[in-house]
């Protein structure tokens, strides 16, 4: 279901039910833009995860996120789930002197442009949202600059203050109009702008998408503008300015586990758009998103760790994944809980839509219960066994919690609740150049491209460090370039081509010479007396 800011505040009281209720939420975003295109703040295999955090950190607070998808599983019987799917249009609250600067990427707008994506949504209809930095700074506004910027659609706000105003002029004290078809914070917007405008009126809200305007005189008005029963009171405005933040906040209390796919950026995203910006330590950040969300699986990380257990074949995409996984459970007639649309997200029933956020989050949601049923089965030997408990599935699953998959740096996954693994590391290989005069890093990676994409970083004049995150094609540029005449590429041993160990080797070897030579010279003297 799609719920952009026109419906927003009326289905908000049934989402903080349903997320207080449920057992886990499904995750899944899409962006205006994932990474620079600078080299310098491209990530790396070299990266170390703090390396790797300082260059992407940059990226997010560049792009922002067009649409928030949430899956909320909840578990009706031992064998039932409903998944309730939404879709929610975002865009940044503009208001007062509030403003956002957005990039948009090329090839990220041509991706949600061929899956359907509504730009009209996005743009036109989007959720206002902020972090807490912004909501401060919100605070501290005086009313009077709390001019509209661009929220309000011009011709109808136009048609609106022309409406008014040939009412107002004929209208007696304590006459009455209705505005009608007034959404979210559009409420505000246009009462704000009124009464800056037309000294002698006075509005009110009247449920229902309506707004009351009512003419009178200023004494009475001064006395209405300073009750706390004022609609366009500060703090109402702030709340309402806070849109899907609002959301995010009882996302956050509920503290149910949620469940993403390849969800990094994710994280990243919901930390920067809706807690407080990112911080600049990579340590700070891990800490804070673990207080925010203590339960996180990452689907991704999980088939990866678990795909040579099953009669599936590997797979790198969410419905790759999915796919596989129902597959194998037809396979070994596994009784698999059984997953449900509700009744106002039944269009997944019978379609297909990836890269849709709701879609990918349900995705992400049916993924996990799926695995985790194959591993309960697995362990207790049982294929037959009837779909059991949620909190056995979280068992089964400890191993993986918080553990979260990391693309293109030094170390496979992020652990969100503990210290990183850095025992477990791509292979590093050693390129020898020979008769190739001003050879660079973009040069050999142009060369190896035909196999994957590696790497590359100067060792020396003419020695080069590579790094893929494919064995596959390791062995294959292994092979290759064995007996290459202008390239030789081997594995790298630290104790043999490490800069540092061959200046030690060279001056051990310096010194033993010496040592030598001054025994033999010593040696001489005492023979000749």
């Amino acid at each position: 279901m799609d719920v952009c800011a026109s419906q927003f505040e009326d289905k908000l009281p049934e989402l903080q039910e349903l997320l207080s209720s449920c057992d886990f939420v499904g995750l899944d975003m899409e962006f205006t833009g994932l990474r620079s295109v600078l080299p310098e703040k491209q990530p790396s295999l070299f990266d170390s995860p703090a390396e790797w955090y300082r260059k992407v950190r940059q990226s997010i607070q560049q792009f922002t996120v067009s649409q928030l998808g949430l899956s909320i599983f909840c578990r009706e019987t031992s064998t039932k789930y409903v998944a309730h799917s939404y879709n929610f249009f975002l865009f940044p609250t503009t208001f007062g002197q509030m403003d956002s600067e957005l990039s948009f990427q090329g090839s990220s707008i041509q991706f949600l442009s061929h899956y359907g994506f509504d730009f009209n949504k996005f743009l036109k209809d989007g959720i206002p949202y902020m972090n807490e930095t912004q909501e401060k700074k919100m605070e501290h506004l005086v009313p009077g600059s709390w001019m509209v910027r661009s929220g309000f659609g011009k011709d109808k706000l136009k048609k609106v203050i022309e409406e008014v105003t040939c009412w107002v002029s004929s209208a007696e004290d304590k006459d009455s109009m209705v505005l009608h078809n007034l959404y979210g914070f559009q409420m505000f917007e246009v009462q704000l702008i009124l009464r800056q405008a037309i000294k002698d009126i006075w509005t009110i809200p009247l449920g229902d998408h309506k707004v009351l305007v009512k003419k009178m005189n200023p004494r009475q008005r001064w006395l209405l503008e300073n009750t706390s029963y004022d609609s366009c009171q500060k703090e109402k405005i702030i709340l309402c300015a806070k849109g899907f933040t609002n959301l995010f906040q009882a996302l956050v209390k509920v503290k149910k586990p949620l469940v993403g796919h390849n969800m990094m950026m994710d994280l990243l995203h919901l930390h920067d758009k809706f807690y407080n910006p990112l911080p600049e330590n990579y340590e700070e950040f891990k800490k804070n998103i673990h207080t925010l969300f203590p339960i996180i699986f990452d689907t991704k990380n999980i088939a990866k760790s678990i795909w040579k257990e099953f009669p599936f074949p590997q797979a790198s995409t969410l419905a790759e994944v999915y796919e596989g996984l129902c597959s194998a459970i037809n396979t070994t007639n596994q009784s698999c809980p059984e997953i449900f649309h509700s009744g106002d997200c039944l269009r997944y029933a019978t379609k297909t839509c990836l890269h849709e956020a709701a879609y990918d989050a349900f995705l992400c949601g049916s993924v996990l219960l799926k695995i985790a049923h194959l591993l309960l089965c697995s362990m207790s030997c049982d294929h037959t066994r009837a779909a059991s408990s949620f909190s056995q599935y979280l068992n089964v699953l400890s191993s993986h919690v918080n553990q979260v998959n990391l693309m293109r740096s030094r170390i496979q996954k992020i652990n969100f609740s503990g210290l990183d693994d850095h025992t477990k590391h791509f292979p590093l290989l050693i390129a020898n150049v020979q008769k190739w005069p001003g050879v660079n890093e973009e040069q050999i990676h142009r060369e190896l491209r035909i196999f994957c994409r590696f790497d590359v970083r100067r060792l020396r004049m003419n020695q080069f460090l590579l790094l893929s995150n494919r064995l596959k094609n390791i062995r294959m540029v292994l092979e290759e370039y064995k007996t290459h005449p202008n390239l030789q590429i081997s594995l790298y041993y630290y104790w043999r081509h490490a800069p540092e160990v061959n200046c030690f080797l060279q001056i051990c070897g310096i010194v033993a010479s010496w040592s030598l030579l001054t025994f033999f010279l010593g040696g001489s003297s005492s023979c000749a007396v």
